[in-house]
């Protein structure tokens, strides 16, 4: 997918998928706690945005956020879908790595849209193991959308693993994207982290 065919919606599902970290488990969590996790993330956004940093440095800030927001491991492996399960340990922490920049260089340069933005938190539910954080979101120039963010305590912590943005799912969005492209290397994951590393170079 070329950058200039990603819309507003490409923007947001990974703009807002920076989302949502805590200490507390999930057991002793509440639905504010959930709340503040998107105000938090909201806040840090706009920071790296407002210093009006080149794009390179851009990219680097927006990975250091997704790596310290984001459930990484188990986007990732959603991303692989069943060739997760074939993949060695080393396999796995390689594509992790480079899925994360990845996704940085491929959104980055779309938060500069996100200056003069605000997202309003309307209120969160316990659905099933997770909390699901219900957002009105407007960009500067757009209409106001919906925003749903998912977060769990899958890893020990209570963090983003999906989110929805006008009902399309960031996990489905990504294991689409990322299953094309296992596709084109005949399911090598090793060629797909290979091709994933010099894209990310360039």
């Amino acid at each position: 997918m070329g950058a200039n065919n990603f819309d507003r919606r490409d923007f947001l599902i990974t703009g807002c998928a920076v989302a949502a970290f805590a200490a507390t488990p999930i057991a002793a969590a509440t639905s504010s706690d959930a709340e503040k996790l998107i105000t938090r993330l909201t806040k840090d956004i706009n920071k790296s945005i407002e210093a009006r940093s080149s794009d390179a440095a851009l990219f680097v800030q927006f990975e250091k956020i997704f790596r310290k927001y984001a459930d990484v491991s188990t986007i990732s492996r959603y991303a692989l879908g069943a060739d997760a399960r074939s993949a060695t340990k080393k396999q796995l922490s390689e594509f992790s790595d480079v899925f994360v920049t990845y996704i940085a260089r491929k959104y980055g340069s779309y938060f500069k849209d996100f200056i003069g933005g605000e997202i309003t938190v309307l209120g969160s539910r316990v659905v099933k193991k997770y909390f699901e954080v219900k957002t009105f979101t407007k960009l500067r120039g757009q209409e106001p959308m919906e925003v749903l963010f998912h977060v769990s305590d899958r890893s020990g912590s209570l963090l983003l693993f999906n989110l929805y943005v006008e009902g399309v799912s960031m996990l489905l969005s990504e294991r689409n994207e990322i299953g094309s492209m296992l596709d084109k290397h005949r399911g090598d994951l090793d060629k797909l982290i290979a091709d994933m590393r010099i894209l990310n170079a360039g």
